[in-house]
């Protein structure tokens, strides 16, 4: 592309072509778990926010911590560490399917595809044996974990229960925030 062309492309385009814009890539977190954990939720790859802050679902629009303080009893106003204690007590994992990507945004369909590094699930499962059920934070995480991840486990966990979702984030907003809780508390409740 001739160089008075390049200079009008949108950013965006730069970098997903890895000219001299390119973005770094993300780099998610540790795992949220104890290892009594019953159920994993996966998120695809911490959003900007949520890096700024080093914190799961950091963005304050996302339902993620309102939707969990109905579970856990814990406010979603909470300080970081007193929701997370709400929902490790619940035996509730957090992660997320991407260990790091280029992501120049926080949207899911902003993270280069080409670019992702699956997390080390055999390690995960290794020492929360106990995980009954795997619920996936929405399309992107389920489609990340069953094209990377999924196939690479032994067929045990392969058949773990999935369960798909409805993304907390705010750019999904086709479902109200009652009907996500609803899908959610669903998913999550403790089965005796």
């Amino acid at each position: 592309m001739p160089a008075s062309r390049r200079r009008h492309e949108p950013a965006l385009n730069r970098r997903r072509r890895g000219g001299a814009a390119a973005t770094p890539a993300s780099q998610g977190f540790a795992p949220l778990a104890r290892h009594d954990a019953s159920v994993l939720v996966l998120g695809s790859l911490p959003g900007q926010r949520s890096l700024q802050l080093a914190q799961y679902y950091g963005q304050p629009q996302n339902a993620f911590w309102r939707i969990l303080a109905d579970l856990t009893g814990v406010p979603a106003e909470a300080d970081y560490a007193a929701r997370v204690a709400g929902v490790l007590e619940q035996r509730i994992a957090v992660w997320d399917v991407v260990a790091s990507a280029v992501r120049p945004g926080s949207l899911d369909s902003d993270i280069d595809r080409r670019s992702v590094v699956a997390n080390d699930f055999h390690a995960f499962f290794a020492v929360h044996a106990r995980i009954e059920r795997i619920c996936c934070n929405g399309a992107t995480a389920a489609a990340l974990y069953r094209r990377l991840v999924l196939p690479q486990l032994a067929s045990s966990l392969q058949r773990l229960p999935l369960r798909v979702l409805p993304s907390t984030s705010p750019a999904h907003a086709s479902l109200s925030l009652a009907a996500k809780r609803s899908q959610w508390l669903a998913a999550l409740r403790p089965r005796d």
